[in-house]
């Protein structure tokens, strides 16, 4: 789910979406030398490339060219959304010189997902035979993906410009309204400045809105946002703009794009829990719902750690509704304890590339593991159980590894049969102890003689290299 949007481009989308269209389209804009300057090379000449498709079908790209000698390989460079490079996909080069057209399908089941309101930018490189380093690259062409099924009106604000196809003028100003309000809150709450406008599309119909974020979305999804297209879909029946519902799913939403400003780095996400956490208490605050869910799980010795809320949420419905009201009952600790300003830092500090540790370290004091277990002592829970793959235990250690010869430091306990230390009438144990210590004094004492040796032989020895005075 990615993408993005140009102001320029929303104009003239806007007029080609004045009908209603039958099928869903892919806009096309060709714009050459796009993602940089075509690399000549003299045994390939392009022509000018084309693509066409859908956003559920997926997009056919064509390159025609001309080539004096065979490849060795061809490529499609495709870059989605405001990825930092773009996706390499081998293509089978042509097997004979003259000209052929170059073409690929971009699947969005395979290649990657694609939404509305999704740009792609993709160009041809190809790599001579014999010779890796002698490569050509084509002119890029620059695609928008859209969702033409529908006659969008448009309604623009500072901050967001809301979509919508269903439902008079004043629905639109009313999710305008909702949409400005969250986003000026959450960027005054984290300290940035919006610049960007953010793309909000209302779909009225549970079906389109469910084909637009794909199949992989879950049936209880009213609100999702693409942080790379700063773009944020929702469905929102026209009766329902009203809806004390709607006041807090357009604001969580809409948090998630700000906290992208705030804390951005494509090398490393923030945990999923101060992102969740921050978008719940912002929108709703940490209620007694979220509140009643926490304590109970806390009781019941069934809450999910931290550091198990660093990625995805569980899919169970009872675990990813704890999930939330974990993630919000930890920032509202983390706020409580730390104060407002500290959480701001610890997010802030993450678009300079901080692992967790080192941003929850500078910002609070205490690492991410540490704050897990003050959030945890505070609700007098024990720490979770730790499921999955387990540190194997330490096996025994040989007597002679560790000086000792009557336990074991791997364990604690006794030591094992072979490294006992022997009583003084026992002449047959003494192996397991001092006679481990006797050879390796031996041992090493016949490598530091071997190595001398060596040395002495090697000075003796004149050196092939060396020449007269």
């Amino acid at each position: 789910m990615v993408g993005m949007n140009a102001p320029s481009r929303h104009t003239g989308a806007l007029a080609r979406l004045s009908h209603a269209a039958a099928v869903v389209c892919v806009a096309i804009a060709m714009v050459l030398g796009i993602s940089g300057p075509v690399l000549a090379a003299d045994w390939a000449d392009f022509g000018t490339p084309t693509a066409d498709g859908s956003f559920i079908e997926g997009v056919d790209f064509r390159q025609p060219v001309t080539l004096d000698g065979p490849l060795t390989r061809a490529e499609l460079l495709v870059t989605v959304g405001n990825a930092i490079g773009p996706t390499v996909i081998p293509v089978d080069a042509p097997s004979e010189v003259g000209t052929s057209t170059l073409t690929y399908h971009f699947d969005a089941a395979l290649d990657g997902q694609l939404v509305p309101n999704t740009r792609l930018i993709a160009q041809w490189r190809l790599v001579a035979a014999g010779d890796p380093n002698d490569v050509a690259l084509g002119p890029a062409i620059e695609v928008f993906v859209d969702d033409e099924r529908f006659a969008w009106q448009t309604v623009s604000g500072d901050l967001v410009r809301v979509h919508w196809y269903e439902g008079p003028a004043a629905f639109g100003a009313r999710a305008l309204q909702i949409g400005e309000d969250a986003v000026r809150d959450a960027a005054g709450q984290l300290g940035v400045t919006e610049s960007e406008p953010i793309d909000f599309f209302v779909y009225a119909d549970r079906d389109p809105f469910y084909d637009a974020l794909g199949p992989s979305t879950r049936e209880n999804v009213g609100g999702a946002q693409i942080p790379g297209s700063r773009t944020m879909f929702a469905l929102i029946p026209p009766d329902q703009i009203d809806d004390a519902w709607v006041g807090m799913v357009v604001p969580h939403e809409l948090t998630h794009l700000v906290f992208e400003t705030a804390a951005g780095n494509p090398y490393h996400f923030p945990p999923r829990w101060l992102n969740e956490g921050l978008a719940v208490y912002l929108s709703q605050g940490y209620d007694s719902s979220d509140r009643g869910l926490v304590e109970s799980a806390a009781s019941a010795g069934t809450l999910i750690s931290l550091d198990g809320l660093t990625g995805q949420f569980p899919t169970s419905v009872d675990r990813f509704s704890l999930a939330y009201a974990e993630s919000v009952s930890a920032v509202d600790f983390l706020i409580r304890t730390y104060g407002r300003d500290a959480l701001v830092s610890l997010i802030r500090s993450y678009a300079d590339g901080h692992t967790d540790d080192e941003a929850f370290s500078a910002a609070i004091g205490v690492d991410m593991t540490d704050l897990g277990g003050a959030w945890l002592a505070e609700l007098g829970a024990a720490a979770p159980i730790r499921y999955g793959p387990q540190p194997a235990p330490p096996g025994p250690t040989p007597a002679a590894w560790s000086g000792t010869s009557g336990s074991n430091p791997g364990t604690g306990g006794p030591a094992t049969a072979s490294a006992t230390s022997s009583s003084p009438g026992d002449t047959g144990g003494s192996a397991g102890g001092g006679g481990n210590g006797l050879w390796l004094v031996v041992l090493v004492v016949v490598v530091v003689g071997v190595v001398l040796f060596a040395l002495v032989v090697r000075r003796r020895r004149p050196r092939a290299d060396a020449g007269p005075n």
